[in-house]
């Protein structure tokens, strides 16, 4: 464990709350599955990010002058040999790299001596169930002893203020194991496209379920702890629902197969989606339909940039988009005019209803604002065009080497009046992973091939 890193990470907190302020960040709890089993475990992304330890039932403190101290379950021989090995309170300290570390029994006793003379309580706010009522039981026994000199702080903080912040702009080490997470994501797309391929052709069945066994195979095969994510695999009409969930659907040759799916490596994700042919050959409509979205990445890829928008990627895709599904005949410019109409008048959104990208890192939609700090001043309004609401407008965050997000236009065709049949049921999204550098982006998922020809020479393969 590189304890430095995390030493700075919590330096850094130490710093922006201030010499009289005090931090407090629990990690993930243990859920119950059911009667007597629990969910696998996945600790909180916060806590994790500020300490790199993975136990449940543990939390951090870090005092404003740069001390850490962390309460952990202390060692018991009889429940490790059932829950398994336990770090313990005395080891803590040196492996971890922190200052202090206790059982977490005694959180309860130290937490309001640790916020007497604080003027501020840290914590994340509306993450954790019962932490502020923990928080605000420490200040009350805090308060209760005022007469004997105690100062209860005056303030509560929100720290996902500091904490998303610090987290928005990806370290080295960070960006390394991103570029893994998606090279090990990208083979497992690989291995179902031609495992679909490979099964239709021998004249297999094929179901949603068998494609989704070969991702989390090749996912725990190279290391990943876990998927990033519940995996979508969507045979034929499934991929026209966004967050579909791999089932017993068969897939069918002739048909697209749209698969969402990400690998979690060392608590970071990754998310590629990618579309196929479920046998390997495009048709026509299903080609020049995937071409259209291709194009869109193309150019969203092209406006992400340090110094662009977040905006400004979606944006771009739109205008790809809209144009197309004129040319196409998606859209019947006798009715909707111009693609500039189409896209003050949001037309598209019939085929294309979701943003063009997110954050990512220790979360699939991972934390920061999406508007630029330096400018929450400056608002504008306006009346959306399909619904008449009035819109809040404020100026997007402009990108910075070192943010990480992802690129993903799609296409999701419902029978509707008026639409070609031959596009009926069609679902398409291609999206990457990209690191913003100075001259312009990394896509860190590209091992899994998007161009169609490519696409089908992999099939075949």
């Amino acid at each position: 464990m590189n304890t430095m890193l995390y030493q700075n990470r919590r330096a850094q907190v130490a710093a922006q709350i201030g010499p009289r302020g005090l931090a407090i960040v629990p990690t993930a709890p243990e859920q119950r599955r059911n009667r007597d089993a629990d969910f696998p475990y996945r600790f909180d992304s916060y806590f994790h990010y500020l300490c790199g330890f993975a136990e449940p039932g543990a939390w951090l403190v870090i005092t404003g002058t740069g001390k850490s101290i962390l309460f952990c379950q202390p060692k018991d021989l009889e429940r490790e040999t059932w829950d398994g090995y336990r770090l313990g309170p005395q080891a803590a300290s040196a492996f971890l790299g922190v200052d202090e570390a206790y059982a977490l029994s005694e959180l309860e006793a130290r937490l309001p001596g640790l916020l007497d003379g604080c003027d501020n309580a840290w914590y994340p706010f509306a993450t954790h169930s019962g932490l502020e009522a923990r928080v605000q039981t420490a200040l009350q026994n805090l308060r209760e002893r005022v007469r004997y000199g105690t100062l209860c702080p005056g303030g509560q903080q929100d720290l996902c203020s500091v904490l998303d912040e610090m987290r928005l702009i990806k370290d080295a080490q960070e960006q390394d194991t991103m570029r893994r997470a998606g090279q090990i994501s990208a083979g497992a797309h690989i291995r179902a496209m031609q495992t679909s391929a490979r099964m239709l052709r021998a004249g297999q069945e094929v179901r949603e379920y068998h494609l989704e066994a070969e991702l989390l195979h090749e996912f725990r095969r190279h290391g990943a702890q876990s998927p990033a994510y519940t995996s979508i695999v969507a045979a034929g009409a499934n991929a026209c629902v966004l967050h579909y969930r791999a089932d017993t659907a068969l897939v069918r040759a002739g048909e697209l197969v749209l698969i969402d799916a990400g690998c979690e490596l060392d608590g970071y994700a990754s998310d590629i989606t990618r579309t196929f042919p479920a046998n390997g050959r495009f048709t026509g409509p299903q080609r020049a339909l995937y071409e259209l979205v291709l194009a869109a990445q193309v150019a969203a890829i092209a406006a992400t940039h340090a110094g662009a928008r977040f905006t400004d990627p979606h944006e771009a895709s739109v205008a790809v988009l809209a144009q197309g599904m004129l040319d196409v005949g998606l859209l019947d410019k006798d009715k909707v005019g111009t693609a500039q109409d189409v896209i003050e008048k949001r037309a598209y959104f019939q085929f294309y209803m979701h943003r063009t990208g997110h954050w990512l890192g220790r979360d699939v939609h991972d934390c920061g604002a999406y508007t630029e700090p330096s400018e929450l001043g400056h608002t504008s309004i306006r009346k959306d065009a399909l619904t008449g609401q009035a819109i809040v407008d404020r100026p997007a965050r402009i990108l910075r080497p070192g943010m990480v997000l992802t690129i993903e236009p799609g296409i999701y065709v419902r029978p509707a009046p008026g639409v070609p049949e031959q596009f009926h049921h069609i679902g398409i999204r291609i999206e990457d992973d990209a690191i913003v550098t100075q001259e312009g982006c990394e896509l860190i998922s590209r091992g899994v091939p998007v161009d169609t020809d490519a696409i089908e020479a992999l099939m075949r393969a």
